[in-house]
């Protein structure tokens, strides 16, 4: 039997909404995030999902709480799904970032790369012919649709707040 991922993007947070770079700090989902996780609940509430996986940083795990409730679902964690660690840029805003020299100590692409391919393993091993929800972060969903499908991440397209897309390992 298959084991079916429906990777999540967490709902809009406060600095998404400020275009503030985020990475691995907690984050904190504003009303419109609330919102969006409540109607992708309401959404999901009638249909099977057996597992619920989360970011361990708060904007996952609080979208990840409200979608799984009605199913009666704890929250599982994992670092494997935190958003790249953009270093000296995080809290940094965004635009501002545009000629910017990257930092020394932003995660690297291989590294991140290497985490997706190591949670889709994690997914496919722990919980195997599961239908498993998963809440991520823009860069690395999109990180782990690159790996799954094997292209660049360039060629993936960015996900919005609170967007799924399904994958069968």
């Amino acid at each position: 039997m298959e084991t079916v991922l429906y990777l999540v993007r967490h709902g809009e947070t406060v600095d998404n909404a400020n275009q503030i770079m985020q990475g691995q700090t907690q984050g904190e989902l504003n009303e419109n995030g609330l919102r969006q996780a409540r109607e992708l609940g309401e959404q999901w509430k009638n249909r099977e999902i057996d597992v619920v996986i989360a970011s361990d940083l708060r904007r996952s795990v609080d979208t990840a709480a409200i979608i799984a409730a009605p199913h009666g679902l704890e929250v599982v964690m994992t670092p494997l799904l935190r958003e790249r660690d953009w270093g000296g840029f995080t809290g940094r805003y965004i635009p501002s970032l545009k000629n910017e020299v990257w930092p020394d100590d932003i995660e690297t692409l291989e590294n991140l790369l290497s985490r997706a391919g190591e949670f889709i393993a994690y997914v496919k091993k722990t919980f195997p012919g599961k239908k498993v929800l998963a809440v991520g972060h823009g860069i690395i969903n999109k990180a782990i649709q690159a790996v799954y499908y094997k292209m660049s991440m360039s060629d993936i397209q960015r996900m919005s707040n609170a967007e799924v897309r399904e994958l069968v390992l």
